[in-house]
């Protein structure tokens, strides 16, 4: 069954629980996400990452509802050098998650300081973290120019009355500015240069887990992007997986199929649908981004492979395109929050 495709803005919540009107796709972010209540299920962040040829870069602010998590990494795709540094707030104190998608967000803390500035269709990106790795600051100055009529992918995954998600998945977003990474800059040309939202908004159960894949990039003289996911929309009704081509999305309604081996996540991935032949890429790794964090009641693991797709994919209408070394990720990550 075919979920149901939303057109006209909506609240996610009544009464702090699942608003039924919401339950959907849309082409916009037309969800507001007013969440309240369900101490300590709320789940929130906006995280983005930037790529081009030479440079991987991401910078998130969350707020997990005990606790607001901020990190920022870098991978040079040339050197493979890669670094990551995090920054914890106890119960969030000073971090105000908005509810709409095209919301300003800051973070200015000790550490590091992360502006995410909406204006208009822009999104402007500046982080600064003077001590990020061995000495070496961090810079950032990026601009996110949505082009005219721009659509993502926007879901509502309905687990129960009390426990859902919305989230926007917006890959292939031209990106324009500079990386300092140290002595190093990293031009970033909206040619080449790709940025990737993915804003979430829910009331989570404790123990999940989630396949998530992505990659954004030009294949004859289109611009595409892919987003994929797993394991945690399964029995839903609902699942983020679709494709923007040229700036439409086209949604693959049925589910995917990951094959990949962990006890060697390096290995290469197989992603293809279920029924039909509208997905049918490999994605093979070049590099393995392990996140683990275990304190008292927040346990997590995460396997971010970043690397390459190639295959085929299905547009709606039917056409089919041929994916050849597309820059993306592809992540396992499991989480008791």
């Amino acid at each position: 069954m075919q979920a149901i495709e939303i057109k006209k803005p909506v609240r996610l919540c009544v009464d702090g629980r699942l608003n039924d009107h919401s339950i959907g796709w849309a082409r916009q972010p037309l969800v507001q996400c007013n969440v309240t209540g369900s101490y300590p299920r709320k789940k929130k962040w906006n995280y983005w990452c930037v790529t081009n040829p030479e440079v991987l870069f991401s910078a998130t602010i969350s707020h997990i509802d005990y606790a607001a998590v901020m990190f920022v990494y870098i991978l040079d795709l040339n050197t493979k050098e890669f670094h990551e540094k995090t920054s914890l707030i106890p119960f969030g104190k000073g971090v105000r998650m908005p509810e709409g998608v095209r919301e300003s967000l800051h973070y200015d803390g000790k550490d590091m300081l992360i502006h995410f500035d909406e204006s208009d269709e822009r999104t402007t990106l500046t982080i600064s973290i003077p001590d990020f790795s061995n000495g070496k600051g961090l810079t950032a100055d990026i601009k996110l120019s949505r082009p005219d009529k721009y659509e993502s992918l926007n879901v509502v995954v309905p687990w129960s009355e009390k426990r859902f998600q919305f989230t926007s998945k917006q890959p292939a977003i031209p990106a324009s500015g500079k990386i300092m990474w140290g002595e190093k800059i990293y031009s970033i040309n909206p040619d080449s240069a790709f940025g990737c939202l993915d804003f979430g908004r829910g009331v989570w159960k404790y123990a999940s887990k989630w396949n998530w894949g992505s990659a954004s990039g030009v294949i004859d003289g289109q611009r595409i992007g892919l987003n994929f996911g797993g394991q945690w929309t399964d029995k839903t009704g609902q699942n983020e997986n679709g494709l923007v081509i040229n700036d439409r999305l086209h949604k693959i309604h049925e589910d995917i199929k990951w094959q990949y081996d962990k006890d060697d996540y390096k290995q290469p991935w197989k992603l293809t649908t279920i029924s039909s032949d509208r997905v049918d890429l490999q994605f093979t790794p070049m590099f393995e981004r392990i996140a683990e964090t275990k304190a008292v009641i927040i346990e997590s693991s995460v396997h971010q492979l970043i690397g390459h797709y190639q295959g085929t994919i299905k547009t709606d209408q039917g056409k089919i395109i041929n994916i050849d070394s597309m820059l993306g990720w592809a992540e396992d990550h499991k989480a008791k929050w």
